[in-house]
C-alpha cells in the first residue's frame, strides 16, 4: 500500500530527470556515491531524482563514508567552520562547500535545561537542542543548505518549494544569498510572521487555497510539466538531499555532549524525515567509530490536531492514515507525512514512543520553556515539551537518563498562538502611588 501511493511520484521524479540532468553524468557531492531505495535497495546514479522505478519507494543518499582513525576523523571536524560544513565529510556535497555562496547554517546551543528539568522531574540531564538561532530562525536552514548544493550540481536555477512556512523562507533567503530565482508555495492561511518572513527576500511567494497538502499536490503536478523545467523542488527532485541536512542535528548534538549519544530524544514529526534522518546520523556516527554504540530511544512528537502518526502508533498499526489538519501548530500541520511508516519503524525499534499534546497543551508549554529557560519557541518547540512533559507523566520517558528535546524555530513567527494570555501585567501612571496602587511594589 505504501509502494503504490508513490507511483506517481515516480513517474514525475524521471520527467524531472530527463529536463534538467541525465542520470551517471558526473557531479562532485563528496563521499555520495549513488542513490539507495530504502524499500528494495536498488542503486541509481546520482541526479535529481527522488523515487525507485522499480518499486516507487523513496531514494536516499548512499555514502563512501571516511574509514580508518576515527579520532583523526574526529579532529578534522572539530577544526572546520562552527556551521554544518563542519561535516562536509559526512554529507552530499563538494570539499570546498565552506567557500560557496550559502547561509552557513548550525552549530546552534544545546542548552542545559535545569530550571525546565526540575518542573518536569527530570534528573538525568535535559538540554535544548534550540535551532531557532539559524540564519532564518528554523531548523529548515540546514536542509536547504544541503538542497542548494545539489541544485547547484545539477544546474538548476529556481529553487522551490511547498511549505508550512519555515521552509518558504529559509527558500527564500538561501536563493537570495546564492543568485537563484526562487518561488516557493504556502497555504493561504499561513502565520502572519511566516509570511512576511518569505516574501522579505524578493522571490515569489505563492499562497495556494487549502492546506499544505494541497499545495505539495499543486507542486507535484508542477515538477511533472514543462513548465517546472529548470526547477529544483528542494523537497521534491532534490529531497535525498535535502533530507541529509537533518543529520546534522545528530552530528551536532553528540558532539556537543562530547562525543556521547543521548539516551533519548524527542523530536517533531511533520513529515517525518526528520526523525528519520537523525536516527540515521546516529548510526552513521556509531559505524564510523565516533560515538560509542549504545542503546538510545526516539520519541516523535506531534499535535493532536494533526497526529497521524501518533494515532497508528497508538494502535499498533503499520499504515499511517491520513488527516485534515486541524491545530495552532502549523509548521507541523502535514496530514499526510511521506516518511510516517520509517518514524513507526524506528521508534519501536528504539523502544520510543509517538505522542501527541492539543493546542491548550502546545502553548502552555511554550510559556513554561520560556518561563523556565528563556527559550522563546515556535508552536513546534510548544509540541516537543509538552509531550516531553507527558511522557515523563506516564512513565514512557525515563526521567533519570540524558535528554535531548529539539526546538525547531523561534516564537517570534508564531506570535498570535501565545498573544493573548501574554500581555502587559499592568499599564500605570508613571509615579511611585501608581505603581504600589497595582500591587507590583
Amino acid at each position: 500500500m505504501r509502494k503504490m501511493r508513490r507511483k506517481g511520484l515516480a513517474s514525475m521524479a524521471v520527467q524531472t530527470v530527463e529536463t534538467t540532468t541525465t542520470p551517471g553524468t558526473s557531479v562532485d557531492l563528496g563521499p555520495a556515491s549513488g542513490l539507495s531505495c530504502r524499500e528494495c535497495g536498488e542503486r541509481f546514479p546520482l541526479g535529481p531524482i527522488f523515487a525507485c522505478e522499480l518499486c516507487f519507494g523513496p531514494l536516499e543518499v548512499a555514502y563512501d563514508l571516511p574509514v580508518g582513525d576515527p579520532e583523526a576523523l574526529r579532529e578534522k571536524i572539530e577544526a572546520g567552520p562552527d556551521n554544518i560544513w563542519r561535516y562536509a565529510p559526512l554529507l552530499p556535497v563538494p570539499a570546498d562547500v565552506a567557500s560557496k555562496p550559502n547561509l552557513n547554517p548550525g552549530w546552534t546551543k544545546l542548552v542545559k535545561a535545569d530550571n525546565l528539568a526540575r518542573e518536569l522531574g527530570v534528573t538525568g540531564g535535559l538540554f535544548i537542542k534550540d535551532d531557532s538561532g539559524n540564519p532564518t530562525h528554523s531548523f529548515k536552514d540546514r536542509v536547504v543548505a544541503q538542497a542548494l548544493e545539489a541544485a547547484r550540481a545539477f544546474g538548476f536555477t529556481t529553487l522551490s518549494c511547498s511549505s508550512t512556512g519555515n521552509l518558504a523562507g529559509a527558500v527564500g533567503a538561501a536563493a537570495a544569498r546564492a543568485g537563484f530565482r526562487s518561488c516557493v508555495f504556502i497555504p493561504h492561511d499561513l502565520e502572519q510572521g511566516k509570511v512576511v518572513m518569505a516574501a522579505v527576500y524578493g522571490g515569489e511567494l505563492v499562497g495556494i487555497e487549502g492546506n499544505y497538502d494541497d499545495v505539495n499536490r499543486f507542486c507535484s503536478e508542477l515538477i511533472g510539466d514543462p513548465l517546472g523545467e529548470g526547477w529544483g523542488f528542494v523537497n521534491v527532485n532534490l529531497r535525498p538531499y535535502y533530507g541529509e541536512g537533518s543529520k546534522t542535528l545528530a552530528y551536532e548534538i553528540c558532539e556537543q555532549l562530547g562525543w556521547v549519544l543521548p539516551d533519548q530524544l524527542v523530536i517533531p514529526i511533520a513529515s517525518g524525515s526528520q526523525l528519520t534522518k537523525i536516527d540515521k546520523g546516529l548510526q552513521e556516527l556509531i559505524k564510523l567509530g565516533l560515538v560509542e554504540d549504545k542503546p538510545y530511544k526516539i520519541f516523535g512528537a506531534q499535535a493532536e490536531g494533526c497526529s497521524p502518526v501518533s494515532t497508528a502508533f497508538k494502535a499498533g498499526h503499520d499504515v499511517v492514515r491520513p488527516q485534515k489538519p486541524d491545530t495552532i501548530a502549523k509548521s507541523l500541520a502535514i496530514g499526510n507525512p511521506a516518511d510516517g511508516p520509517y518514524v513507526l519503524d524506528i521508534a519501536r525499534r528504539t523502544g520510543g514512543a509517538v505522542e501527541d499534546v492539543n493546542d491548550e497543551q502546545v502553548v502552555d508549554a511554550i510559556k513554561l520553556l520560556a518561563r523556565t529557560e528563556g527559550i522563546f519557541a515556535e508552536t513546534a518547540g510548544g509540541v516537543t515539551v509538552g509531550v516531553t512533559k507527558k511522557l515523563v507523566e506516564s512513565g514512557q520517558l525515563d526521567p533519570s537518563l540524558t535528554t535531548v528535546v529539539l526546538n525547531t524555530g523561534d516564537g517570534l513567527k508564531t506570535l498570535d498562538a501565545v498573544a493573548e494570555t501574554s500581555q502587559a501585567t499592568a499599564t500605570i501612571k508613571p509615579s511611585l502611588d501608581a505603581f504600589r496602587a497595582a500591587g507590583l511594589a
